[in-house]
């Protein structure tokens, strides 16, 4: 390039970075808005993590308590019982197997610390002052209860060790078995009990699961999210039927994208179900995570179902096999009565229990439990897809959320990767239409790790999660995160938060309607901020300036990233003594990335002022001012060498030609090379700062030396070093 051999030691490779260019135009729409480390969410004091025991794991099991305020935790050979204000206060019950049952357990080939101890896989509510609680007990199945006291202020946890029973049916043998239940009368089962109508007696308990298909039912071997229901008050029947449900149904729930020529692509593997209650118990709407069972590609979905869907494919026609190819088919038979899967009680029919149903009713349902139609979802297809990404969803839960135009649910979706998303379905056009937003994917473990359970605190605006590790607690909002100006807090989304005068803070839907500002649906700060009267920041108002200097033909590279993913970054470009400004064209030797400008070989023309911009949303904010300063090549070269010669004359008079700002620089630059005793650079800067400390009000608040020069003064320094410890070690004559 021309350069002499001091200036060539200013330029390095940092041509490592124009491999991020390729990101810049990367797809916005599908990444959150915020990603927190889990290092930013600690430093930010917004989660709290109990990191386990040592000998202890698999925190899965979960039952929150609002009333108690407390969470109660099922794990390896333990039950905790966590403060919901803070997790880090805590109880604790051990609860191991026997020598003797581990001993059998281990004979028996199974896998010591990861089989062979108790599992805790069921923790429900027993009564007032009791919870019953299940574990696997080495493949040996084991319940008892817990007592708790009857009120908050007891501080009781202690295991009834003298109420042993056999866990057979309730918990299952294996620990990675996954299982679900319900505590009815107290008789378990699966999933949730929904009300059918105003007489208790017609309430259902639907249960939610996967299952290989039905022959027939698919082409090859294939997994099918299921939906099932039984009565409430299903007893079983007579003879060969008793201890056996015999009001028991099932759908197939379906997750879809319609695909070209008809075929669709299913997320068949279902992982979690969320239910958001109405105004009406009667008809909750079913979140469901699903991920794909395909070897084809990997993908995750969210899918809403509606009750009123639900009980209408319950009520149609059953699934029947006919014909030569013995196919499933609608069955067109006549139905006994009364339905079967009706629940007995006095609205149909007048029995009084599933064991005075007629043997018709009962062969029938044995016969036919599955039903012919699926059950769609809510506009035919997911709310949220996620392909080709290195993690997939495993829990969901929701908040519904006032906002000032409207309610709107909240999603927090845990990963394989110990990763929780929060998103927002905003409708469009209309309420059936939605857009979902993606405000934040936030890291809430130290490593990578499952998230297992989930639950959601309204009391206490809190998220709890479990894995094989830990439990984390983390607020449900962090408004403050999103920026310092009203711009930014209305481009986040977040129903969560609006700005309140002064700053990004809770809203709160009896809060004075003239001071804050949100628009969930839109987005749009120009209406909401008052003051801002155009694009482009004319307040200055978070603006970061800075000045920096760039040796000629060395590379220098301008830092800028908005803190939003969801921006896209524009620069522009003014001359010095020039008010136009033009948009910065990308070559060979300007390109941009994800985290900046990377200007290679400087030139004379480059020196001016550099303006970064986010556009987001149609909105664009000034994030960045960056006055560049080219210091001559030849100019340096000639300081430099009068400076050797000790020519303090000419060096004035080279001088005289740099700009105050340039002589700052070059007097910063030449203390560096004299003091060969400071061995670092940041050693040098420490004293250089130390120094003008005094003289900050003579020099630019907001000056900035650029430490991409000192790499060649390094190696400057280093050699004037070695030559004076090499003259101080050789022999003296006398």
């Amino acid at each position: 390039m021309g350069c002499t051999r001091r200036t060539a030691c200013l330029v390095w490779g940092v041509f490592l970075l124009a491999e991020s260019a390729r990101c810049q135009h990367a797809k916005k729409d599908n990444v959150p808005r915020l990603k927190l480390s889990y290092k930013e969410m600690y430093e930010s004091n917004n989660i709290i993590t109990f990191h386990g025991l040592i000998n202890s794991s698999s925190y899965h099991t979960f039952l929150l308590d609002e009333e108690r305020s407390r969470l109660f935790v099922g794990a390896k050979d333990h039950i905790f019982s966590f403060n919901l204000v803070n997790i880090k206060e805590y109880q604790k019950i051990v609860w191991p197997v026997s020598h003797t049952r581990r001993d059998e357990c281990q004979w028996a080939g199974k896998d010591i610390l990861k089989e062979c101890a108790n599992f805790v896989k069921v923790l429900k509510a027993y009564n007032q002052t009791h919870l019953y609680v299940c574990g696997t007990g080495a493949f040996h199945p084991v319940c008892t209860y817990i007592e708790v006291g009857g009120h908050p202020e007891d501080n009781i946890f202690k295991l009834e060790d003298s109420h042993f029973e056999n866990g057979r049916g309730k918990s299952p043998y294996d620990p990675k078995l996954l299982t679900a239940s319900l505590l009815i009368d107290p008789r378990f089962i699966s999933a949730h009990l929904i009300p059918e109508s105003d007489n208790p007696e017609d309430d259902k308990i639907y249960f939610f699961f996967r299952e290989n298909a039905i022959d027939g039912e698919h082409s090859g071997k294939a997994t099918h999210a299921r939906i099932g229901q039984i009565c409430k008050n299903d007893f079983g029947g007579h003879r060969s039927l008793v201890n056996k449900w015999t009001t028991f149904l099932k759908a197939r729930l379906i997750c879809s994208v319609p695909g070209p020529n008809g075929i669709d692509t299913h997320f068949d593997e279902l992982q979690d179900v969320f239910l958001m209650n109405s105004k009406d118990p009667k008809t909750p709407i079913i979140y469901g995570v699903f991920t794909t069972s395909s070897n084809i590609f990997k993908g995750s979905a969210v899918c809403m179902y509606s009750m009123t869907d639900v009980r209408r494919v319950f009520l149609g026609p059953y699934a029947h096999r006919d014909g030569p190819n013995y196919q499933w088919v609608p069955y067109q038979g006549r139905v006994p009565y009364p339905r079967p899967g009706t629940c007995p009680s006095k609205t149909f029919g007048g029995f009084d229990s599933t064991k005075d149903l007629p043997d018709e009713v009962i062969t029938f349902a044995r016969s036919h439990p599955a039903m012919y139609n699926p059950v769609f979802p809510i506009n035919n297809r997911p709310i949220m897809i996620k392909t080709d990404l290195d993690y997939q969803f495993t829990q969901i839960v929701v908040d519904r959320v006032d906002a000032e135009d409207g309610q709107y649910d909240v999603m927090f979706i845990g990963t394989d990767i110990g990763t929780v998303l929060k998103v927002v379905s905003i409708p469009k056009e209309t309420w059936h239409d939605l857009e979902e937003v993606l405000l934040e994917e936030m890291t809430v473990f130290r490593e990578p790790t499952a998230i297992s359970a989930m639950k959601i605190s309204t009391k206490q605006q809190q998220l709890y999660i479990g894995s094989a590790v830990g439990v984390s607690q983390l607020p449900l909002h962090r408004c403050d995160v999103y920026g310092k100006a009203c711009a930014e807090c209305c481009l986040a989304r977040d129903p969560y938060c609006a700005w309140d005068g002064a700053s990004c803070s809770r809203y709160f839907p009896t809060a004075k309607r003239r001071t804050r500002r949100q628009d969930i649906r839109n987005g749009d700060p120009l209406t909401h901020c008052s003051d801002l009267q155009h694009h482009d920041n004319p307040s200055g108002h978070g603006l970061e300036e800075k000045i920096i200097y760039g040796v000629e033909n060395s590379s220098t590279f301008l830092e800028c990233s908005p803190k939003s993913q969801r921006a896209l970054v524009y620069w522009q470009f003014q001359k010095q003594n020039d008010d136009r400004k033009e948009e910065i064209k990308v070559d060979d030797r300007l390109i941009r990335t994800e985290q900046g400008l990377l200007l290679r070989s400087l030139q004379r023309k480059d020196s001016g002022i550099y303006f970064c911009h986010a556009v987001e949303h149609g909105f664009m904010q000034t994030l960045l001012k960056v006055t560049l300063e080219i210091i001559d090549t030849e100019h340096l070269e000639e300081l430099l060498h009068k400076e050797e010669e000790g020519d303090t004359s000419k060096i004035k008079e080279a001088s005289n030609s740099m700009t105050p700002s340039q002589k700052v620089w070059y007097r910063d630059f030449m203390q560096l090379i004299n003091h060969p005793n400071l061995n670092t650079m940041d050693e040098f800067c420490e004293q250089v700062w130390k120094r003008d400390r005094k003289q900050r009000r003579q020099r630019p608040a907001n000056a900035q030396v650029n430490t991409n020069k000192w790499k060649h003064l390094q190696e400057n320094k280093k050699g004037r070093n070695r030559r004076t410890h090499e003259f101080e070690r050789a022999p003296r004559s006398v």
